[in-house]
């Protein structure tokens, strides 16, 4: 790899490193956010308006990629990767500097939430100008190796901001941190952008760009010929359901839903948690090179199906473990404690709550979000039409009011559920501590294993993407089916699987949601997809 490659795939992953930096830590600080620019209203009120503010950054991505892919196609990849970075790296270190509701009033919530959807039309078109510009500067044979680059840095992202927060915290201490050491992690990012401006500043224009304009052959109308012909408006549509879906399911289970179970359902606590899926992350990062170099040699399709394959029949057998391993009480409870729910089922809804801000009146909808956030394995029974919600445990009932959550704590409790600190819930006190613990080392090896999928199905998606769309709308069209992806079909995944599971009593039964994406994904993907690893990027114009 010459110098000058070097310098493409840094300038590039550094914009990628920021898109996940900065969405893990508007994620890990919502609370706080919420209590700095939300302060009149309660706090669950907060904590809503904090997560509403952080989905506006994901709803306007999609738009960012036809708007910044449009213009990566027309005017160039390197003009348009210094807008995005220029854009996104200044809108998160603007959130560092806003002043809080209590200085400016109104303002502030205004301005943060207009800075989180700059954000996400920048991010838009950032990882498709990534993956496009390294892949196009990428040697016949290595581009599956090249990108896979990039494809670390959404991991790199989280754990850089894992470890951001965890030092500051234990530097600072909780008092200090929430009131302003918060700001800290936003505005350390100026460092990454100031060196991946410099960085870009010397980059050259993509050669497959330079060629399209040397021969007079670019788009005029780079989102009607994308998404307007058949021709490439089909190859978009499998991109999505048969790679990108998949990809999505299985990369969100295996990072995301995997840090939400440890700490949601089975009450692991947060710097555990955090530990425990940053050493999985240091261990299993390396495989994306591993595998974006060998779909060089066996293709993009094998390894990203594989990975959906393998994924779907094996996330309930390893998510088990983990409940055994992390929470054992909990996972003895689930075999021995009999809770029983009793309604009418005209009287129950769904309990889908994406951002927090429905409100559950009916007994029934009551007491399944009740159980299912108190992890609580439960049978549902049809009642007579008209009659009552009930629950009972190990047949003594409990009163469906104001008070079931704490009553039904304290009956669980006494029949065997894990209480709030239960000692053989896993904890460990500091971050090199966990690898002197045989417990904490089966749980690390367990959340290995879903990196590792996770590294299948990202490692070789940006190559394969690339490959599949011509030059003249290359940035166009492979940006919206990867923002659709992993915006809807993984972004939901996490409230998808939580619902499911409150609907139906088992805490593995939101696992469905990702097994059957990727089996999808792995069929339409087997029988449909294109393999793209020896196509010539240069002169490929869209026909096979």
């Amino acid at each position: 790899m010459s110098p000058e490659e070097k310098r493409v795939i840094l300038a590039s992953s550094l914009g990628t490193v920021f898109e996940w930096y900065d969405f893990y830590l508007y994620g890990s600080l919502a609370a706080m956010i919420g209590a700095q620019f939300f302060a009149p209203f309660d706090t669950n009120t907060r904590a809503i308006f904090a997560l509403l503010a952080f989905a506006a950054g994901f709803l306007v991505r999609p738009f960012g990629a036809l708007v910044f892919g449009r213009l990566g196609d027309m005017v160039g990849r390197k003009y348009t990767f210094l807008v995005t970075i220029l854009i996104m790296g200044t809108s998160t270190f603007l959130v560092g500097l806003l002043p809080s509701y209590a200085t400016i009033g109104w303002l502030a919530p205004v301005i943060l939430i207009a800075l989180r959807m700059l954000q996400g039309l920048a991010l838009g078109g950032e990882y498709g100008g990534a993956a496009v510009y390294v892949a196009e500067h990428a040697p016949a044979g290595r581009r599956g190796f090249y990108t896979s680059w990039i494809q670390t840095t959404a991991t790199v992202g989280l754990l850089l901001s894992l470890l951001v927060i965890l030092t500051i915290r234990l530097y600072l201490g909780e008092a200090e941190f929430a009131s302003w050491g918060w700001r800290i992690p936003f505005l350390l990012s100026i460092f990454l952008l100031a060196i991946s401006v410099w960085i870009r500043l010397q980059m050259n224009e993509s050669p497959a760009f330079q060629k399209m304009k040397a021969e007079g052959t670019g788009s005029k109308a780079p989102l009607s010929e994308a998404f307007g012909q058949w021709k490439n408006a089909k190859i978009a549509l499998l991109a999505l359901f048969g790679l990108t879906a998949g990809q999505a399911v299985v990369w969100y289970t295996g990072q995301f839903y995997a840090l939400f179970f440890l700490q949601s359902i089975l009450k692991v606590d947060l710097f555990t948690a955090n530990v425990l899926i940053a050493w999985s992350l240091i261990l299993g990062t390396g495989f994306f090179i591993v595998f974006g170099a060998l779909s060089d040699k066996i293709g993009r399709k094998p390894i990203i199906l594989a990975g959906c394959l393998i994924a779907a029949v094996t996330f309930f057998p390893l998510f088990g473990a983990l409940t055994k391993a992390a929470n054992p009480t909990l996972a003895k409870a689930h075999d021995t404690v009999k809770v029983v729910l009793t309604a009418d089922p005209a009287g129950c809804g769904n309990v889908f709550n994406p951002v927090g801000t429905r409100v559950f009146t009916a007994p029934c909808d009551v007491s399944r979000v009740a159980l299912a956030n108190a992890a609580i394995k439960y049978d549902f029974a049809n009642g007579p039409a008209g009659s009552a919600a009930a629950v009972t445990v190990n047949g003594t009932p409990i009163a469906i009011d104001a008070q079931f959550a704490a009553n039904l704590g304290r009956a669980t409790q006494a029949a065997g559920y894990p209480a709030p600190g239960d000692a053989q819930i896993i904890k460990v006190n500091g971050f090199f501590s966990a690898l002197f613990s045989g417990r904490s080392l089966w749980i690390i090896g367990i959340l290995t294993v879903l990196v590792i999928y996770v590294t299948m199905v990202y490692g070789p998606i940006a190559a394969a993407l690339v490959e599949l769309f011509p030059t003249r709308i290359r940035y166009t069209a492979m940006s919206l089916p990867y923002h659709i992806g992993n915006g809807w079909f993984g972004g939901l995944l996490p409230a998808t699987s939580f619902a499911m599971v409150a609907a139906t009593g088992d805490i593995y039964y939101g696992l469905w949601y990702p097994i059957v994406i990727a089996m999808m994904t792995f069929v339409i993907g087997l029988l449909f997809v294109p393999e793209t690893k020896d196509r010539d990027i240069f002169t490929y114009d869209g026909n096979k």
